[in-house]
């Protein structure tokens, strides 16, 4: 199973928004993919994951393998092995094979399209804040909102798919078939890659909400911030209906400090921040920050603990997605700060 610790929903659901939401899914998507799915227990938000990604990835003026070329980096960068492969596949469905091996790889000068290479060199940065991000951007202002829009949104991906899903959404995880199977994968969701869509479509699956100043970066392109108002709301719902005060003020306080550092192969730094916390709590305020901070350290020993106290797979998920979207936006909040625009723009 590609999916671990939690049961999806296929194309036979019965909820009306998760038909509608996977109808339109196949339509411009190709295939109910499982960073879609996963979310699917949860119809809300995965109408929201939904919206955010296709009003960002899927239409707009930047061309769909730029924002590829975004996904998979930041992938790289979260060392995320089935967003890595997934996003190899729409690049191969993209025309863009050989980007997709350069960063693979790790050899960004082999990218031989300018504009791509630095974008894929800006995006690397993303995971901290400071001058390297924000003094230059290789791109103009009206592209802003979907290329930080990608960034955002893979950074919460990566989470989701670092704790539920395997390690490709390939048939095989053997070196030597997954050029083969890239190639036909790519075959596969090329017609939907190329296919016209119209921004804005998905925004009918919520209700308006307000946007967070956290999504600035958003307004300049309202399909995208009304689809990330939409989704932040879902989580505002999850942080104040099923998230305990107690882990909220504790996880919340802790990536709001947060400035990217990695704390290393130890999970002995989540003990400081949760010390306070006692009970069941304890273990749901560990998930929640291994998840936020450091995904790969999440064991299936750690959701077992989770799930011997909140067996409900809507608990469980609602709690992953919250911190793996407070780790996106407080990222979101290092991209924004702009003081001199590079020469090489698209």
């Amino acid at each position: 199973m590609v999916i671990k610790y939690i049961h999806s929903i296929g194309g036979d659901a019965s909820d009306p928004l998760v038909l509608e939401v996977y109808d339109q899914i196949k339509r411009d998507f190709g295939k109910i993919v499982e960073p879609f799915s996963v979310h699917s227990s949860f119809p809300k938000l995965l109408a929201g994951v939904w919206m955010a990604s296709r009003e960002v990835e899927l239409v707009g003026i930047v061309p769909r393998s730029y924002k590829e070329a975004v996904a998979m980096a930041v992938s790289d960068l979260n060392s995320c092995p089935y967003c890595i492969d997934a996003h190899s596949i729409m690049l191969y469905a993209s025309g863009e094979k050989g980007v997709a091996n350069a960063i693979r790889k790790g050899k960004y000068e082999q990218i031989s399209d300018i504009k791509i290479r630095k974008l894929v060199i800006w995006t690397l940065s993303t995971l901290s804040p400071g001058p390297r991000i924000n003094d230059k951007l290789p791109f103009s202002k009206e592209f802003e909102p979907e290329i930080m829009g990608t960034v955002v949104f893979y950074h919460y991906i990566n989470r989701i798919a670092n704790v539920f899903l395997g390690k490709t959404p390939l048939p095989s995880n053997h070196s030597w078939l997954k050029g083969i199977l890239k190639v036909v994968a790519g075959r596969l969701f090329s017609s939907a890659v190329n296919r016209p869509k119209s921004p804005g479509d998905s925004l009918k699956f919520l209700p308006k909400a307000d946007l967070p100043g956290d999504f600035s970066w958003s307004k300049g392109k309202p399909n995208v911030s009304e689809a990330f108002a939409r989704f932040a709301s879902v989580f505002e719902e999850i942080g104040n209906v099923t998230i305990d005060p107690k882990i909220r003020i504790c996880v919340e306080e802790y990536i709001d400090c947060w400035k990217g550092k990695n704390p290393g192969i130890s999970k002995n730094w989540v003990k400081v921040p949760i010390k306070k916390i006692t009970g069941p709590n304890r273990i749901a305020a560990q998930l929640a920050l291994l998840t936020a901070i450091t995904p790969y350290q999440v064991d299936e020993k750690l959701v077992s603990d989770f799930k011997n106290y909140f067996p409900d797979d809507i608990k469980l998920l609602s709690l992953v997605s919250w911190a793996s979207f407070l780790a996106a936006k407080k990222i979101g909040t290092w991209l924004y700060t702009v003081k001199e625009k590079s020469s090489l723009r698209f």
